[in-house]
């Protein structure tokens, strides 16, 4: 061999020895003896009042067998490097039945919530531009036909509600951050002139496709980041359209990969820097049914957004936007509605919701209704679950069973953290994230008695025992 490719052998052989030797560091840092076990009681034996954490430490017991591992996790592999957190969203009827509540009382529930070492610490939530489903009716900030301009654009039916909600909970969580979307763009810019009944003629429940009506929406999209902006919200993203292959009885509009590629870079990207809005600008939020975020990323604009928000798709369409574009950043927009039943039993079904999320590589996970009237019924008559609900004549703060799950795991999955990639049996459920200062999985116990987890971390298997019927968060830390 000549000298000099022996040294380069030599430095090869050396460096890989390093490598490894960091890689036995990084794992030997964590010490897995003890772990404090977070859990909360999914039985529905008791009933919820406020935050419903319980804790306990407990030792590891070593597995017999490698081969009994049923959860996999190596903390050096990485699946998102900075996740945003969990979070719900805020809508116009969640917000009035805020203000129905005495003061006290609101500042009590916005701390249960948002408060990041007391409460849940909600880190990352949503509202709409305009009004929602959960709105108290079809509305949005620019009332007056072929008002151009924005002469007339006005926020003051958010400022009744919407906003004083959002306030409260960032003064509890000054940190927190916000993303919206219009479910419909101003009655007057669509082909229907309507916001709602989209399903009666779906061809129409478009945006009218020319440069005036492009120009109009993206100035009323840079007034309400900045009209939010002088109420003290904040608005860290702005996701271009909520479902964009919908066509429903309240407010939608279908909106094409094409026309909304269009419209972010030509007249939303171009308004936003004239403006100095600094505000993101993602594309969705899309479903899976009709391939719009495939096809939206096949556009030459594409590369314009700085990330796709996805609600109610299966696992391929991940896959494919992973596999094809491995830098984009993805997000979560909208969980499970259900139908205002409000059970134990679907409270139980979140977590599964949540881990198909994030280790599918979302940064985040957005529950849907925040908080809802005694009726939690929408405008246009139907009912969905909430993790509030809030009867507005007695005064009093009721908390659903989907508050359980959802509170213990924004708790404990933080922003900044970052999650693991996993391998589980058939029909386990897992989350794993890490900081530099602890590493914490998440598992559930459907069972009606204890039952033994069998998890393999950096090699070594270890049984961890699991109360019945409960979600728990076990903590190491360094």
């Amino acid at each position: 061999m000549e000298k000099g490719n022996f040294k380069i052998a030599l430095f090869v052989i050396v460096m890989a020895c390093f490598s490894v030797q960091q890689s036995a560091n990084a794992q030997s840092s964590w010490k897995f003896k003890k772990a404090e076990l977070k859990y909360v009681d999914l039985s529905g034996a008791n009933n919820i009042t406020g935050h419903p954490i319980k804790t306990e430490s407990i030792r590891l017991k070593k597995a017999k067998s490698v081969d009994t591992a049923t959860i996999i996790i190596n903390t050096n592999n990485i699946l998102h490097s900075n996740l945003t957190g969990i979070g719900g969203a805020f809508n116009e009827q969640g917000g009035e039945a805020f203000m129905r509540l005495p003061q006290v009382e609101r500042k009590a529930l916005a701390k249960v919530l948002f408060n990041s070492t007391t409460g849940a610490g909600f880190s990352f939530c949503r509202t709409a531009v305009g009004s929602s489903d959960f709105g108290l009716g079809a509305y949005s900030y620019s009332e007056t036909a072929e008002d151009y301009e924005m002469k007339h654009f006005s926020v003051a039916r958010d400022e009744k509600s919407v906003i004083p909600f959002i306030l409260a909970a960032k003064k509890e969580n000054p940190s927190m951050q916000m993303f919206a979307s219009p479910w419909s763009p101003p009655a007057w810019m669509k082909e229907s002139g309507e916001m709602d009944g989209g399903n009666k003629k779906p061809s129409a429940n478009i945006l009218k496709s020319n440069s005036e009506i492009y120009k109009a929406y993206a100035l009323y999209f840079s007034k309400y980041v900045q009209e939010y902006a002088k109420n003290g919200v904040q608005i860290d993203r702005l996701i271009v359209q909520n479902e964009t292959d919908m066509n429903p009885t309240y407010p939608g509009c279908d909106m094409s990969s094409k026309q909304m590629s269009e419209l972010i870079s030509a007249y939303i990207a171009p308004q936003f820097n004239k403006d100095g809005v600094k505000t993101e600008i993602w594309a969705g939020s899309f479903r899976g049914k009709r391939s719009d975020a495939q096809k939206f990323m096949k556009l030459d604009n594409a590369k314009d957004i700085d990330g796709v928000g996805l609600q109610y798709c299966g696992s391929n369409v991940m896959k494919e936007l992973r596999a094809d574009y491995p830098e984009l950043k993805m997000m979560h927009t909208e969980g499970r509605c259900e139908n205002g039943k409000n059970t134990m039993k679907q409270a139980r079904k979140r977590f599964g919701e949540v881990a198909f999320w994030i280790n599918a590589g979302s940064e985040n996970f957005c529950y849907w209704n925040i908080a809802l009237n005694e009726e939690s019924k929408s405008a246009w008559n139907w009912s969905q679950n909430s993790l509030i609900k809030i009867d507005r004549k007695a005064g009093i703060v009721h908390y659903n069973p989907d508050f359980i799950p959802v509170a213990l795991l924004s708790s404990y999955i933080r922003p900044g953290d970052k999650s693991l990639k996993i391998e589980t049996a058939k029909g386990e459920d897992a989350i794993a994230v890490s900081n530099k200062d602890r590493l914490v999985v998440f598992v559930q116990n459907n069972e009606e008695t204890a039952t033994t987890k069998h998890i393999q971390l950096d090699g070594k298997v270890y049984d961890v025992t699991i109360p019945a019927q409960s979600l728990c968060a076990l903590m190491f830390k360094k």
